[in-house]
């Protein structure tokens, strides 16, 4: 059960111009951010963090496919010849930007910020929830976005000890004769060590240890020290990241809940459903999930009261990825990703449920609670638990 499964192309439907229109944060902060990179191995870390910034005129804001690799991996992942479709892909979407400040000034807070540890799902990458991730940190978040390496990313890479050489790690498919459930349960076991990992990299810098960022960009990490506060830790994903997010609570006892995006549940052995101790609010969109996968899902809101099931009403699982914000038919078509819903009211769902669990659970003394009700599926375009669909997984 492929979670993302998408069209195959025909040279007849490149067409239509491509533009990224991702929204500002709609909340006090502006929003900074930056790539960071820890270790010369792939047992290291990557990253990009959102958070609060400080405005700055003429800021740059950053490129939302970060390197032209990054549209090989994506047509590999999409089953498409690298040969034409990377340059098309790169022609359609390369220039587009995130609207938020490029290494921008770290905005000091008497009180720290909360911290949310992001897992992006099968066949992305850091940027790629960059709307949702950068809603957070103007609400006054540090979100980190991980790049994971255990072949699930369409791309991505680590830099060698040598100056300037780099080492790609490509996405990966089930292998033939393997059995998909081992091959993913092997890999949302290290997404979930890299997550706990991310955790320990802020824990390093708040004690005062120098960690170099291997990217030598304007952004030095020991900014952030003295700024987020490690006993509000939230981790959060989408699909195979929302599954990851859930083990990631098993792992380590600082995570204090999980926001699970339309959570692939398939990769989780059974036996660990139990152990899970924390709150899990499933935001769940309405053409995804199967029986199994609710199933799943409700054994976890049955032992724990706190666990809440709504689901967003005319979205499709695409819609909590930047990509529902592309305009033109080009990527709509390759992607699949628009819903009946309009966008930017599936973003706001999503982002006000989250910040009104999030308020809740890591007690923050915000105005989230005014967003309570839909953590209940009450609301415009929400329902509690989730509507049985028939799905192509």
């Amino acid at each position: 059960p492929d979670p993302m499964p998408l069209p195959r192309l025909g040279r007849g439907s490149m067409g239509g111009t491509q533009s990224l229109a991702l929204p500002l944060g709609k909340g006090p902060h502006q929003v900074g951010c930056a790539d960071v990179m820890v270790g010369h191995t792939r047992q290291g870390l990557f990253l990009r963090l959102f958070y609060p910034c400080l405005p700055r005129a003429g800021a740059e804001r950053p490129l939302w496919i970060p390197r032209y690799e990054y549209c090989g991996g994506l047509a590999d992942f999409v089953h498409c010849s690298r040969r034409w479709c990377a340059p098309l892909l790169n022609a359609a979407i390369g220039s587009c930007r995130v609207p938020v400040s490029w290494n921008g000034p770290f905005k000091p807070c008497s009180r720290r910020y909360p911290l949310i540890i992001f897992s992006h799902g099968l066949g992305a990458f850091r940027t790629l929830y960059s709307s949702v991730c950068s809603e957070l940190a103007s609400w006054g978040f540090a979100v980190a976005a991980l790049e994971h390496r255990d072949h699930s990313a369409s791309a991505t890479y680590f830099c060698l000890a040598e100056a300037g050489s780099e080492e790609w790690i490509p996405y990966q498919r089930v292998p033939q004769g393997q059995k998909e459930f081992y091959f993913r349960n092997k890999q949302v076991h290290q997404r979930a060590e890299e997550c706990v990992r991310a955790l320990r990299l802020f824990e390093d810098i708040d004690s005062g240890k120098s960690v170099p960022n291997v990217l030598h960009q304007d952004f030095d990490l020991s900014v952030v020290k003295d700024s987020i506060d490690l006993t509000k830790v939230a981790v959060m994903g989408h699909s195979f990241g929302g599954v990851t997010a859930v083990l990631a609570l098993v792992k380590e006892p600082s995570f204090r809940c999980a926001v699970a995006l339309d959570a692939w549940m398939f990769p989780l052995e059974n036996a660990l459903y139990p152990e899970v101790p924390k709150p899990v609010l499933f935001i769940n969109t309405e053409k995804f999930q199967t029986p199994e996968s609710v199933a799943k899902m409700k054994r976890l809101s049955s032992r724990n009261s706190q666990t809440k099931i709504i689901t967003i009403l005319g979205s499709v699982h695409q819609s909590q990825t930047d990509f529902t914000f592309l305009t033109g038919k080009l990527v709509s078509r390759i992607f699949g990703m628009r819903g009946t819903l309009e966008p930017y009211k599936g973003l706001e769902i999503t982002s006000r449920a989250a910040l009104a669990f999030l308020q809740r659970h890591l007690n923050l003394e915000e105005e989230f609670h005014q967003w309570d009700d839909l953590l209940e599926g009450i609301g415009d375009s929400v329902v509690p638990e989730a509507p049985f669909c028939r799905s192509n997984l």
